[in-house]
């Protein structure tokens, strides 16, 4: 990225030779680009913290929430019911919780049935991109214009989006992250960081564009084509630039949503061996400029490539630690099972604390080490490390080998391993592989296969439910594995006092009855736990239900807690009957295929124009 030295502010005299402004000092003006780089910084600062303090409040309100209404039963929760201040349910439908249109946001655009082209922000979001792309036009362009000599303006623009370009390189980096810290400090999902990586990937992009263009127009004024060429191949400070710039051609390129969709294996790696390169070849360019000790830029690129660095050194620490020991990789249990689903339980070799809503990345050795997947934690379980015995949560009671209920793993961890659980649909490309895997290992009469693999995690898990008294949770096809966790903290929470929750709806949409088979065992120990017969009802919606096929029977006393129903639901129609049987505060909650997420989050909007307590929250892998 070119730029002058901090020192520098705008030397540019009408008259003497183009090359005074092809790579020299003259015509850039510093003291500006230096200024509107602290405006960027100091304005993302600022934005986090007033989200910082706006989630404090929000804690510390359900914090109260919680200790005020854990142990009052739910005719008592009314005050909670009503929304405290008037104007908030307005801001959540028309803003918050609001689509750019009428209702489309997560499910998917396509031009053909094949081609993906994307989803759409939320209003929320499409004002906060807007106003930040809006600014970065504003500081680009904002350039002496009454200059005479349009040689110094091009170079000022050379200087003012090479510095933007490089400014942006630093929020572009953190938010493409999975450890990044703010995550947990703002509680945003990593989803919605990813949609602002993609937005600055773009806005680095176009500013490179100019910061090449600007310079390359000088040049060819001043020495033609031929001096282009000789400087790309011969000076490397032009050189570097120029071959990271050409490397967001094809990253671009692959980018683009169709191919990213269609080869995302492809595009991952190629895309993290690009971003490399491009950062290599500005840390050079920075580095050879003229200027002594380089260009100001420098210390902020050699700052992204540690962060960079530190953060993939972290993924790596994570996954051996959670799933190496003496013995070597974890062992992961594959059942392929009907619907084309895998079932898959990974045998950690140490404790994990896995929060409800937690997911985790996946690498499986055997299958393909150098592919890595989130999938949503539905089930864990805590056994003794050695098979000895270990104390429940009852003084003197012991067993061996059990999911441990009620132990207090935190203080007893280094005694205990984890199992964690996930559901995996076979789509394409390494899961549809995993599934063509476990099939043929079974072919031999066995019911499942065993693999070696990673665990990298656990993420996310920063949405609690535990201060609400009505929870509504919403899943389709293998987004039951993110509710199913919840379920079962919140009938333990219910059973032992320490949870707001006094009525939870389970909601289910699959395609046929063979998909309750995936969830069946755990299913089975959530219809045995104490008392969850007095706040839990579950609906399976069956959308092509096949009578030829038996359905599981999930437990013996299950039938005055699950109905089996035939059809889709009626979503508004289902909410509006939750809000009139309503205990406390709701939050209704959905995983699965964007068209269901968009109908639930259609009739929350509804609803809310009852002034009643509902919110909303989405879990979402868009990519």
């Amino acid at each position: 990225m070119q730029a002058a030295s901090a020192s520098t502010v705008m030397a540019s005299p009408t008259s003497g030779p183009i090359s005074d402004f092809d790579t020299g000092l003259d015509g850039v003006n510093q003291a500006q680009n230096i200024l509107f780089k602290n405006i960027v910084w100091w304005s993302l600062g600022i934005s986090a913290l007033v989200i910082l303090c706006l989630r404090m409040a929000e804690i510390s309100w359900s914090r109260l929430r919680l200790v005020t209404a854990m142990s009052q039963p739910a005719s008592s929760q009314r005050y909670w019911q009503t929304a405290q201040w008037s104007h908030m349910p307005w801001i959540k439908q028309q803003l918050m919780y609001a689509p750019i249109g009428r209702k489309r946001h997560n499910r998917e655009i396509r031009i053909l049935s094949f081609i993906k082209i994307g989803t759409l922000p939320t209003r929320l979001q499409a004002v906060l991109l807007f106003a930040y792309i809006l600014s970065n036009l504003v500081y680009m362009f904002l350039l002496n214009y009454s200059q005479p000599d349009h040689w110094a303006l091009l170079a000022e623009l050379r200087g003012r989006s090479g510095t933007l370009a490089a400014v942006n390189m630093i929020p572009l980096l953190i938010f493409a992250t999975r450890n990044n810290p703010l995550i947990h400090l703002l509680r945003i999902s990593f989803d919605t960081y990813n949609l602002l990586h993609r937005w600055l990937g773009r806005i680095v992009v176009f500013e490179s564009i100019i910061h090449t263009a600007a310079w390359m127009a000088v040049q060819v004024n001043d020495g033609g084509w031929a001096s282009v060429s000789y400087k790309v191949v011969h000076d490397r400070f032009v050189g570097s630039g120029m071959i990271g710039s050409a490397a967001f051609i094809p990253l671009v390129v692959i980018s683009l949503s169709p191919l990213r969709h269609t080869f995302y294996e492809f595009f991952l790696t190629t895309h993290i061996l690009l971003a490399l390169t491009i950062f290599i070849c500005v840390w050079v360019h920075c580095a050879t400029s003229a200027i002594a000790g380089g260009l100001p830029q420098l210390p902020w690129i050699i700052a992204v490539v540690l962060l960079w660095m530190t953060e993939r050194l972290c993924r790596v620490g994570l996954q051996a630690y959670r799933s190496w020991s003496r013995n070597g990789l974890s062992q992961a249990i594959v059942e392929p099972m009907r619907g084309d689903c895998s079932r898959v339980t990974i045998h950690l070799p140490r404790f994990v604390n896995v929060k409800p809503g937690t997911h985790a990345y996946l690498r499986f050795a055997d299958i393909n080490p150098f592919e890595c997947h989130p999938f949503s934690i539905a089930w864990v379980k805590h056994t003794p490390r050695d098979g000895s015995l270990l104390p429940m949560a009852e003084e003197g009671s012991c067993k061996m080998s059990t999911p441990l209920i009620g132990f207090n793993a935190s203080k007893k961890g280094h005694l205990l391993q984890t199992s964690v659980s996930f559901v995996i649909g076979a789509q394409n490309g390494f899961t549809r592989k995993l599934y063509n895997r476990a099939v043929e290992a079974c072919a031999n009469g066995s019911s499942f296969a065993t693999f070696k693999a990673l665990l990298e995690g656990p993420y996310a898990g920063h949405h609690s439910l535990d201060s609400y008294g009505h929870a509504v949770l919403i899943a389709g096809a293998t987004g039951i594995t993110h509710q199913i966790s919840y379920l079962r903290h919140l009938i333990e929470g219910y059973a032992e006092g320490t949870v707001a929750t006094r009525r939870i709806t389970l909601v289910w949409v699959v395609r046929d009855y063979e998909a309750i088979e995936w969830i069946q065992p755990w299913m089975d120990e959530v219809m045995h736990m104490p008392r969850r017969h007095e706040i839990l009802q579950v609906r399976i919606y069956v959308t092509r239900p096949n009578h030829h096929y038996q359905a599981a029977q999930l437990s013996s006393s299950s039938s005055r807690t699950v109905q089996l129903l035939s059809g889709r639901p009626n979503i508004p129609v289902l909410l509006r009957q939750e809000v009139s049987e309503q205990a406390g505060a709701m939050c209704v909650t959905v995983c699965g295929p964007g068209a269901l997420a968009d109908d639930v989050r259609a009739a929350v909007r509804e609803v809310l124009n009852e002034g009643t307590v509902v919110d909303f929250v989405e879990e979402s892998f868009t990519w």
